[in-house]
């Protein structure tokens, strides 16, 4: 069953309207596939008219989607041969952040990523995405084997922000990050980097500080979140719409500011319409970012980390 969103009530009316009509058309003589086909097709324009003109709220609201694709799933449609590795080695293990060997397209690489769950049970296990200095340390670990080993690295991120627990203060949160985006610029391997849903803070960099940074079309990615902006502005995080305009969260603001490299197209009306589609295109996308990069010498890939955030704001 598809979730609408505030801003989808007109076509979630026309689907429920169409709905009805089948419903109604089981086992009677009338014929009324014709009005069925006309309003199917004015749901999809109304749709696609939607989604072509999505505010960076709106944007927002779609990255957090409760049925939007996450790590668990890109795994299933669009890499093969997942191996997950567990365990930092100092502390322990980490569900909000996922990582072992896979294959894309028959290419070995090393996938990173967060994982924010589906429903109640899976989502206090991953702990919606937001990673504990086990975590993130678990990932510095990933990496370096990647290193090692000379196999490219894949992350893909969607977390509202690292976890801010006091447990996971007192295991040094501040300094697991910061370690984890040290271990990304100085990876002497290949490494790209996707936007997936929400890119929050310290949180994302700390696995998206990559040579080539990729978004999903309606995908967000800040320093805050658009109600903690909101909340600090203007003390009421009613503002947050106005936040999300004012922060440029949007993959679109973000490529004309060259922050990303490249934006993945999805599905109209979103990656939680058509998970498969997604995956296809994401796989696609990171592949050919992956054969640009094949062939560079290790201090190429690490001077191109370095210049691009430089050069970020210049």
């Amino acid at each position: 069953m598809t979730a609408y969103l505030e801003f989808e009530k007109p076509v979630a009316k026309l689907d429920e309207r169409i709905a009805e009509l089948r419903s109604a058309s089981e086992g009677d003589e009338v014929d009324i596939a014709s009005e069925i086909t006309r309003l199917e097709s004015k749901s999809a324009d109304l749709l696609a008219t939607t989604y072509a003109s999505l505010t960076p709220w709106q944007k927002t609201q779609v990255a957090r989607h409760p049925n939007r694709p996450h790590l668990r799933d890109y795994i299933e449609h669009a890499f093969d041969d997942f191996v997950p590795l567990g365990g930092d080695r100092y502390y322990g293990d980490d569900d909000a952040i996922i990582g072992g060997f896979a294959r894309l397209n028959g290419r070995r690489i090393m996938l990173i990523g967060h994982e924010k769950g589906h429903n109640t049970e899976t989502r206090i296990k991953h702990n919606f995405g937001m990673g504990k200095p086990e975590g993130y340390r678990k990932a510095i670990r990933l990496m370096e084997m990647a290193g090692r080993f000379g196999l490219p690295v894949v992350t893909l991120v969607d977390t509202s922000g690292a976890f801010p627990g006091v447990e996971a203060e007192e295991r040094g949160q501040a300094e697991a990050i910061a370690r984890s985006t040290e271990a990304c610029l100085a990876l002497p391997v290949p490494m790209v980097a996707v936007i997936v849903g929400e890119g929050g803070s310290g949180g994302a960099v700390a696995l998206a500080s990559a040579e080539r940074v990729l978004m999903l079309e309606h995908a967000v990615y800040s320093v805050i979140s658009p109600e903690g902006c909101a909340s600090i502005l203007w003390r009421t995080a009613d503002k947050a719409p106005e936040a999300a305009q004012a922060m440029k969260v949007t993959a679109q603001h973000l490529k004309r500011l060259g922050v990303i490299d490249r934006i993945v197209k999805e599905p109209v009306g979103g990656a939680h319409r058509d998970p498969a589609a997604t995956a296809a295109n994401l796989g696609k996308a990171i592949s050919k970012e992956l054969d640009a990069l094949a062939e560079l010498p290790s201090e190429t890939l690490i001077r191109t980390r370095e210049e691009r955030f430089l050069q970020m704001g210049g």
